[in-house]
């Protein structure tokens, strides 16, 4: 059953140490407040965290078991089962929490294929689609932008030309769950073993596809509004089988897009950008009034549009700000454990000098 949905050689190689009498291999396909749903080889149980789990969780919150987890299960004398360990991920989808916390979120963990979940109808915003590529490329999979609701639209052909220019080496698929549109290349995408997992904003048609994909209704939908917003329909990130192998991963509508150590991920995406930063005259150059900027050049001869130049910039602003914020969260942890671990040397030698 597990090989259905990725188990292969390496997460074999992973499971081994950890491989004895009172020990199982599963993949967790929801989590709940502390307690998951993992599949394993003879069947699907409900686990919470086991105690080296929750000690790891308590320093870093993206340690926790999520949706597309291998992880290690013990079953105990009294009918729990806990996860004892999380095998180390292959690919995660990570973005930045709300508010001005320098953590990442793990969206899901595992994947193959992030589908970039993108409705036609109203017109996508290009800066939208390049935020959902640089998440994708940033997590280690490979990106497939799906554009939704194709039978709504005249010029979807259009659009997806635009988007192929945007990501040359990303496949565009036009897709509708009305007309049955390019469900059969998404299958073959997935090939029968990868697991893809679905990402976009609300009401875009995730769950939808979802439901294509299976040929039955196992998620619900709701209808975008006309400006392009939807409402939370799937509230967790599940994984769902598929029936001729493989899976997919439904995750809740993203309202913002923020990005975690996403150097990677925008290098991929704006390759024409960085390509033309590099080949200015300084290496340290800003891109305003030096001389033998490439950059500025492209820009004047209208080979590089302003609209991508201006959505680097910001991307580049905000991933700065990140790493800024990530040090400074760094810093004041680090200071804090000095400052236990003194407080805890005085506090013994006080009770040692109480003693004598």
């Amino acid at each position: 059953m597990l090989e259905r949905i990725g188990y292969d050689a390496a997460t074999a190689a992973s499971f081994a140490p950890w491989d004895t009498a009172d020990a199982t291999l599963g993949r967790v396909v929801r989590v709940d407040k502390g307690v998951a749903g993992v599949l394993t080889e003879t069947g699907p149980v409900r686990a919470s965290w086991g105690g080296a789990v929750l000690a790891r969780v308590a320093q870093d919150p993206t340690e926790a078991p999520c949706t597309g987890d291998w992880c290690v299960l013990r079953e105990w004398p009294d009918h729990r089962t806990t996860v004892e360990q999380v095998l180390p991920r292959r690919t995660a989808v990570v973005r930045a929490t709300a508010g001005k916390s320098a953590e990442g979120q793990v969206i899901c963990a595992n994947v193959d294929l992030v589908g970039l979940v993108v409705a036609l109808h109203p017109l996508p915003a290009e800066g939208k689609i390049e935020r959902l590529l640089a998440l994708a490329w940033q997590s280690g999979a490979t990106p497939v932008v799906l554009l939704t609701k194709a039978d709504l639209v005249d010029d979807g052909d259009d659009v997806a030309a635009d988007v192929r220019r945007l990501a040359p080496d990303v496949e565009v698929v036009l897709v509708s769950v009305e007309t049955g549109q390019g469900i059969e290349r998404v299958r073959e995408l997935i090939g029968g073993r990868a697991t893809m997992a679905l990402v976009g904003t609300s009401g875009h048609g995730k769950s939808s596809l979802t439901n294509a994909l299976v040929g039955a209704e196992v998620l619900s939908t709701r209808t975008i509004r006309d400006d392009g917003r939807g409402r939370h329909t799937s509230v967790r990130r599940e994984l769902v089988m598929l029936p001729g192998g493989g899976a997919v991963i439904d995750t809740p509508g993203l309202r913002s897009v923020g990005l975690v150590d996403a150097e990677d991920g925008l290098a991929h995406t704006f390759a024409d950008v960085e390509e033309l930063a590099a080949a200015c005259r300084f290496d340290d150059c800003a891109h305003g009034t030096e001389p033998g900027c490439a950059v500025k050049a492209a820009l004047e001869d209208g080979s590089l549009p302003l609209r991508r130049w201006e959505s680097w910039r910001q991307l580049q602003r905000e991933a700065a700000l990140m790493s800024l914020r990530r040090e400074t969260r760094d810093r004041t942890k680090k200071a804090e454990q000095v400052r236990r671990s003194r407080q805890y040397e005085q506090d013994r030698q006080h009770k040692r000098q109480e003693r004598e």
